[in-house]
């Protein structure tokens, strides 16, 4: 997941009749914190154009002409939907498969191997994908353990993506990608674990479809944070760089008590947990930098 930063003129939010409204600056201000203690997303100035036009169209869609009267349904709607909305449409998700795919071979070659070197088969590897997205790097976290793993098939392995967009999270579960998303994969995989829909699209075939498990989580949430517990990896690739450094921190704090004693967070490469948290210990393996809770 990350934000959309496409600027480009055009589309919703226009009130046909009536002048399109303005979204004042004290407004933008106030909206800003709100969904910052909401999300952990902190907008800079850079970003009002795109955040003004979000909240346009919004107020367009919901037939609300005034920001005040838009913002009190947003705050205090019972449902929590009207927000959850908004969120999905502040996001944008692109992605595809084997996606700085070091960080997989780092995991196949260096640290399952250190997981479970002195570990009961019967307690399962669990690998957290976070954010999701529209599902590439959870299947391809799989396919990878399917592919390259040579103890693939001693342990159970669980595998759960979570993202803060419910939208997103339905597309995942469906498994249908286009060519954009696929343009990595090796033929050869793409024909085994994929199957022709139409339109240049292709499926993830049901049983790896049926080998992730797919959640709506916030970070900045603690009541749904605390119960993602016993991880073994933790894939959190370039989201960090949209939160501020408070927000980042208590990112950190999240995934230090979702990880096991020994457990590895990989971060995006333009990421580094040295400047964000001291409580992971920096692993320098010959295929990655990863950051592991101490044991």
């Amino acid at each position: 997941m990350y934000l959309d930063t496409d600027l480009k003129r055009g589309g919703g939010g226009v009130m046909h009749g009536q002048p399109e409204p303005v979204i004042t600056n004290e407004e933008f201000l106030k909206f800003r914190e709100y969904f910052y203690r909401k999300t952990g997303i902190y907008f800079e100035e850079s970003k009002r154009y795109f955040v003004d036009k979000r909240i346009l169209e919004r107020m367009a869609k919901t037939g609300v002409d005034s920001f005040h009267a838009y913002f009190m349904n947003l705050r205090f709607e019972a449902s929590g939907r009207e927000l959850q909305t908004l969120i999905n449409a502040m996001t944008v998700n692109e992605t595809y498969f084997f996606r700085e795919d070091y960080q997989f071979r780092c995991m196949v070659r260096s640290m399952l191997p250190e997981l479970t070197a002195y570990r009961a088969a019967k307690r399962p590897i669990k690998i957290w994908s976070i954010p999701s997205s529209s599902g590439e790097e959870p299947y391809s976290i799989a396919i990878w353990l399917l592919e390259y793993w040579p103890q693939v098939d001693e342990w159970d392995i669980e595998i759960v993506a979570s993202d803060i967009d419910t939208k997103i999270l339905d597309l995942a579960r469906e498994g249908r990608y286009g060519t954009r998303s696929l343009q990595n994969l090796p033929p050869n995989l793409l024909r085994k674990y994929f199957k022709p829909v139409g339109n240049q699209e292709h499926q993830i075939i049901e049983d790896l479809r049926g080998s992730v498990e797919f959640t709506q989580v916030n970070l900045s949430d603690r009541a749904t944070t605390r119960q993602y517990r016993g991880f073994d990896i933790i894939f959190c690739r370039n989201l960090l760089i949209y939160f501020d450094d408070i927000s980042r921190r208590e990112a950190a704090e999240v995934f230090f008590g979702a990880l096991n004693p020994g457990g590895f967070i990989c971060l995006g490469h333009s990421e580094s947990m040295s400047r964000i948290s001291s409580l992971f210990t920096v692993r320098k393996f010959p295929e990655a930098i990863v950051y592991q809770k101490p044991l």
